[in-house]
């Protein structure tokens, strides 16, 4: 019997959004028509895959795009809070100058440290509980493959983490596309090989909002 176990980090798919709004952690944002086709590209890739076991972040667009596998595999869908979206100070606004909120005075404290970042959750508290719900899913499928659907931000700080990369970084720098795969190969307990991939790639129409 193998020791080796794979961890599987999926984003969610494209998300309806008509007005740009960043999210975050609001309730009632689903996937779109392309999010949906991505979320069944990114079941279909792994369908040949041994995935024995299946967590989500509690947000809707995340259990959506977790239905497909759910049924694929015949498993049901463990909701981990671990996995859910960052914690962000502009969530519910637009962002940007223009008409966006960077043009509002009052939102100026919360930009004054990137590092951190003062705008959100700390880079160090997200990289700490999304290792845990990492390492929860590693020991439910220990010898075999686990899925985690989850957003943007999580994933790649995650990753920067696993690397040993600084956690500060610029957003249009992430390589997190929408419904992309971030996968953590395990032997035991050790962290063996990052791989990334992009099942749905060419189904977005247009750009998606950082962190979402």
């Amino acid at each position: 019997m193998t020791d080796k176990t794979i961890v599987h980090l999926l984003r969610h798919g494209e998300v309806h959004n008509p007005e740009g709004i960043l999210y975050g952690r609001l309730p009632g944002y689903r996937l779109s028509e392309d999010g949906v086709l991505m979320a069944k590209a990114a079941a279909k890739w792994f369908a040949d895959r041994d995935v024995t076991a299946l967590f989500s972040s509690p947000m809707q667009r995340a259990l959506e795009t977790a239905a497909p596998l759910a049924d694929a595999f015949d498993l049901p869908v463990t909701v981990d809070e671990r996995l859910t979206e960052a914690e962000n100070h502009f969530e519910g606004h637009t962002f940007g100058v223009g008409t966006g909120s960077l043009v509002r005075p009052q939102h100026w404290p919360f930009l004054i440290n990137p590092f951190r970042p003062s705008w959100g959750e700390p880079y160090k508290q997200l990289a700490a509980r999304m290792r845990a719900a990492v390492i929860r899913a590693r020991e439910a499928a220990r010898g075999h493959e686990a899925v985690c659907v989850s957003h943007q931000l999580p994933v790649w700080i995650l990753r920067l983490h696993a690397e040993h990369r600084r956690l500060w970084h610029h957003p249009a720098k992430r390589e997190c596309a929408l419904a992309s795969v971030t996968s953590l190969t395990f032997d035991g307990s050790r962290l063996v090989e990052v791989a990334y991939c992009e099942p749905a790639a060419g189904l977005a129409k247009g750009p998606s909002v950082a962190g979402a």
